[in-house]
């Protein structure tokens, strides 16, 4: 075959493509102006973290699009707003991601994550999460999460229902040491045994484990590596060699120093 005529089949086959190409596109973009959007009896709704959080159910999806989307059942599906159903979605507190989509059958399917509570602040007004992150998100309706309390003489007030970070420079500060000290405390024995942390009016800790009457004063969220060791040495050194609840008080304010009192 002559190289002209190769060359002409290829252009014509490179048409025949483009055609229906062509054609395919309009049949679809038919298609979505035909086919309608199904609505809330059959959404269908991944919670992907669903068996370590159970903030966000399916019901709360469906009454979210009602409240703030409305008439989205029946709707071309060309016609729905995903991305305003992800920012409606995301817009929810204890929604950390968001990814909606249609598929043919006019089923809208809805993927979430859930944020991850490291820490509960118990400020007397009903309390707040904060995640590994920093972001502040108020206590859910339904589904808890069994991480640390900080109570007492916090330095800062979040409003209720606030979500988001925190804007004050001293107030990030004192809060990425809480994240720090909760984080180091993951995956340690400490992560079962300290469930509560006092903070006083000048920012002093006490940490208070879950059995035996010891209080740790932890004094200030900085060295945090070298105070939780103390914490281990003193189980490991200290309570053997003593009838249990023999201490009421151990303080790791001295540098490397356990201060153990009746």
């Amino acid at each position: 075959m002559k190289p002209i005529v190769r060359r002409g089949l290829g252009l014509l086959l490179i048409v025949a493509c483009m055609i229906l190409w062509s054609f395919t596109l309009r049949m679809s973009r038919s298609a979505l102006r035909t086919r309608t959007c199904q609505g809330k009896g059959t959404l269908d709704v991944i919670v992907t973290d669903s068996l370590q959080r159970n903030f966000v159910g399916r019901e709360d999806i469906e009454k979210w699009l009602d409240n703030e989307y409305r008439a989205y059942a029946g709707l071309p599906l060309d016609s729905v707003d995903l991305t305003r159903i992800e920012s409606i979605v995301t817009g929810h507190s204890a929604v950390k991601h968001c990814e909606a989509w249609l598929t043919d059958d006019g089923i809208l399917h809805v993927e979430l994550s859930q944020r991850e509570p490291l820490v509960r602040f118990d400020d007397g007004n009903g309390g707040f999460y904060a995640d590994s992150e920093g972001f502040i998100f108020p206590l859910q309706e339904r589904g808890s999460v069994p991480v640390p309390v900080v109570d007492g003489k916090l330095p800062f007030r979040v409003p209720k229902g606030y979500k988001g970070a925190l804007t004050d420079p001293s107030h990030k500060e004192w809060m990425n040491r809480i994240l720090h000290l909760v984080a180091s405390m993951k995956g340690t024995v400490w992560e079962r045994d300290i469930r509560r942390i006092t903070a006083s009016a000048d920012g002093d800790l006490v940490l208070f484990p879950l059995e035996g009457k010891e209080r740790f004063l932890f004094g200030q969220p900085v060295n945090v590596e070298e105070k939780l060791y103390l914490m281990g040495r003193y189980y490991d050194t200290v309570v053997p060699a003593k009838e249990p609840g023999y201490y009421s008080t151990v303080d790791l304010r001295y540098g490397g120093q356990l201060v153990c009192r009746k």
